[in-house]
């Protein structure tokens, strides 16, 4: 294991969920997305951050899945894997309802967890 390479990722993903969380401060709803290119740069941008959290996720573990195993199943932490596949290899079939539902209702659940794992990791 290489506990330098995980905490990097887990700063990564801190980082990634401000980022989306600075980006997500207007949309009020799904619909903010698709409304104008604005919306539209943001859904992409978000996006984007999404499918990288969902990649490092998927690389630590990879690497060492105790450490997110610490306090939560490995179903949750697959989910965010295949949303991410879903990112990558159907970019077409994004709908901006459930990015809006992941930024809106999941979103500080991560952060919670990414940072009590880092913590911990320390």
């Amino acid at each position: 294991m290489d506990k330098k390479s995980i905490l990097e990722l887990l700063e990564y993903i801190i980082f990634s969920i401000n980022l989306i969380e600075e980006r997500f401060l207007k949309i009020e709803t799904s619909d903010d997305f698709i409304k104008d290119n604005k919306g539209l740069e943001k859904l992409d941008a978000i996006s984007m951050r999404l499918q990288s959290i969902g990649e490092a996720i998927k690389n630590i573990l990879k690497l060492n899945e105790t450490i997110l195993l610490q306090d939560t199943d490995k179903s949750y932490w697959s989910e965010i894997v295949r949303f991410r596949d879903i990112l990558s290899h159907h970019y077409i079939d994004i709908d901006s309802e459930i990015v809006y539902d992941i930024c809106n209702e999941e979103l500080l659940e991560l952060k919670n967890k990414i940072s009590k794992i880092y913590t911990s990791n320390l």
